[in-house]
Order: C-alpha cells, then structure tokens, then sequence
C-alpha cells in the first residue's frame, strides 16, 4: 500500500494544468553567464502594457498625495489664558496665603556690602616702579545700589598722577546692563575737579564687560570715558582678562593738561591664579599713552608720553 501512494501522486501531476505549462519552457540547461530569452508578454496582466513601458487600464488618480488644507498649516491663534488660580487656595483661608506670599516676598529681598579690589598692583619698568589701584565697595540688592568706586596711579616717591573718587546709584535696567547716576571727584591731578555723572554699565553679547561714562565739571568741561574687558578661563583657577579705557575731551582744560580728543589710552592683560577667589594674585603687562592735543602739552612740558611696565598685583573680594 505505502509503494501506490508514490505512483498516483505522480499520475495526478502529469495531467495537471501546472505540467501541461510547465512542458512550454525550454528544459536545455544554460550557462550562469548566458541570457534565456523568456517572452515576457505572455506573463503580462490584462490591460498591461510592459513593452511599452506603460501600464495602460489601472487609474492611478486613487494614488495622488491629497491637497493641503488648513489645518496642516501653521496658525496664529489666541493662545490660552496663564492660569491664575492656586492649588494651595483650594485648602488655605485667604489670609494665610497672603501672609505666605508677603514671606516669600521678603525672602527674596535682600541688601547687602561688598568689597571688590579688582587690582591692586605693583608697576615696573622703564620709567620707574609705580604702583596701581581699582576697586569698588557696594551695598544694596540686586536692582538698586549704593557705589563708591576709585582708581588712580603714581611712582613711588612721588605724587600721585591720577587718583579718582566715584559715588553714585546703580540701578539695574534689565538683567544685563545698569545705569549710574551719581558725581566723581579727581583729587589728581591738580587743580581738583567735580563731575556730575551718568553713566551705563553691563555685559555685552559674547561676555565683553562694557562701560560708558559722560562726565561735567563743576567749571564746565565735559569728558567721556569707555571701558572694556574680557575674562576667559583657561583652566579652573587660571584666568585671563585683557582690558581697555580710553578717555575722551570734547574741549581744551589748559589747567589740566588736556587737549580737545582723544586724551588717553590704556590697556592691558593679565593672567590671575584664583585658586582661592577672595584673593587671587596676577601677572600681566600695562601700556598707557597720552593721545592727540594732549600728547603735545605733554611733551611740551617734558614729561613721558607713553609708558609700558611690567605688573604685579592681586586681586581681592570681601
């Protein structure tokens, strides 16, 4: 019985559709490399046109991308009103969550006093050693503020070339720039000078610390000064820090040495180790030089028109 059921299975494929199709084909073995001609045609579908290159009787308007409509494009409308109800009202009476938001209130005010030597620093070279000083103490928050700011330089054994005294109010205009409004005092260079000034400071785009001050004499003259300067970190306790003031007349004090322009021009770099940053020493180059009108007076009166030295300082926050 098993040897029968080879035999008709064998009997029922021969009369089949599938090897009367199959006897059609060409059974000669061919070459991998060797092309068998197959008419193709026959094995098209009905309403296909293959030679052609087109398939003629199928609508392919069914298989367009459908149109854009409105609501694929981005729109403008009114967004949702900002909540204004609290949880926490649901569960407290008004008053207490009254007396909890004036809390938080003070909380976040604060007045306090600083103290920032930015540098105080010993000066050497060609024209002597000297010394340098620039610091400024503060007390109020972080909106208004009380400053009293100073500056100056000079040689040793000698008297001071330029010693300034600066106090006014800063009040911030937004979270990157102040505005001063106070008055600045020169003790020297002699004759001594009072100067109502308003002025603004801030950091700029790329982290450039700016500052702009107008200046007017109590006798009448009006001067200009611009700061700039960049800290970068080099590593986590190197830091350097190149800087720049230029000082501007906008007309001729006689008494003061100073000539209508451009009157002076200092600049410097200096590389800190603040490994400890309330007290931070440095190293660094200084270069000053008096400019225009002013140059002339001073060469005039024999004195040095430009002048570079080697610095020596440190740098302190209290």
């Amino acid at each position: 019985m098993a040897q029968l059921f080879p035999i008709l299975t064998s009997l029922l494929l021969a009369g089949s559709p599938l090897a009367a199709e199959a006897q059609e084909f060409d059974a000669t073995p061919h070459r991998a490399d060797e092309h068998v001609n197959v008419d193709h045609s026959q094995m098209a579908m009905p309403g296909m046109d293959i030679n052609g290159g087109e398939m003629k009787g199928i609508d392919h308007s069914s298989h367009t991308m459908p149109a854009s409509t409105d609501s694929d494009k981005p729109g403008d409308a009114t967004p949702p009103p900002v909540p204004t109800d609290i949880p926490a009202e649901r569960y407290f009476a008004p008053d207490r969550m009254a007396a909890s938001r004036a809390a938080m209130l003070k909380e976040m005010t604060f007045n306090t006093f600083a103290l920032q030597v930015d540098q105080f620093e010993f000066r050497t070279g060609k024209g002597g050693d000297g010394f340098g000083w620039e610091g400024q103490a503060w007390y109020g928050g972080d909106i208004d503020r009380i400053v009293l700011a100073s500056e100056g330089e000079g040689k040793f054994g000698e008297r001071a070339e330029r010693v300034e005294l600066n106090a006014y109010w800063r009040h911030a205009l937004d979270p990157w720039f102040n505005l001063q409004l106070g008055m600045r005092k020169d003790f020297r260079p002699d004759p001594q000078r009072t100067y109502a000034l308003v002025g603004i400071e801030g950091l700029a785009p790329y982290w450039f610390e700016l500052q702009g001050q107008l200046l007017v004499s109590n006798k009448g003259d009006i001067h200009a000064r611009g700061k700039a300067g960049y800290t970068q970190r080099i590593t986590q306790s190197l830091v350097i820090e190149p800087e720049a003031e230029l000082d501007f007349a906008f007309q001729d004090v006689s008494s003061l040495k100073v000539g209508a322009g451009f009157e002076r021009l200092e600049m410097g770099v200096r590389l800190r180790y603040e490994r400890n940053r309330s007290l931070a020493p440095y190293v660094g180059i200084n270069w000053e030089r008096k400019l225009g009108e002013t140059a002339n007076l001073a060469r005039a009166a024999g004195d040095d028109v430009s002048g570079v030295s080697a610095v020596f300082g440190v740098r302190a926050m209290f």
